[in-house]
């Protein structure tokens, strides 16, 4: 079993180290049963994403989160794929959902590997309601309950 993960920041600056991005990463790999994994996740300005949003989706503006996955040739091949997050607008969607920074930081990690693996919703507000939405909210408490069970001392 081979999961290999790698963070980038391009030029933004986010409240979760690169060790927890990772742990979050391979909780939804491993609760999606995916054994073998090569995936990059990168954090890039509002910039750099309305310009990805534009040139691969045809919309106008930064969006929060774009995944790429690419086709295995085989049941068995590793998953590869590659995730965008825009950190400033997860702010903004934080701000608006009244949540932390974290948890919707998480929310997109977990939102752009589900969507790598193949999971994908409707548009608008009945997405909430979609079965891959569910299913993110799901690992999103898994992972926050990680978090809280790492920083938690033993007496």
């Amino acid at each position: 079993m081979t999961l290999v993960v790698d963070v980038a920041l391009e030029d933004v600056r986010v409240p979760l180290a690169r060790a927890r991005i990772v742990d979050i990463a391979r909780i939804v790999l491993r609760a999606e049963h995916v054994h073998d994994a090569l995936l990059s996740i990168t954090f890039v300005t509002d910039r750099r994403m309305a310009t990805l949003n534009r040139e691969y989706l045809g919309h106008r503006g930064p969006t929060d989160v774009i995944s790429f996955g690419f086709a295995r040739q085989r049941a068995g091949d590793p998953v590869v794929a590659d995730v965008y997050i825009a950190p400033a607008v997860a702010r903004r969607n934080a701000a608006t959902a009244g949540v932390p920074q974290r948890e919707e930081l998480t929310r997109l990690v977990v939102h752009g590997i589900l969507h790598a693996l193949g999971f994908d919703h409707e548009d608008g507000p009945e997405r909430t309601a979609s079965p891959m939405w569910r299913r993110q909210e799901q690992l999103v408490t898994r992972a926050m309950r990680s978090a809280k069970r790492k920083h938690t001392k033993v007496a």
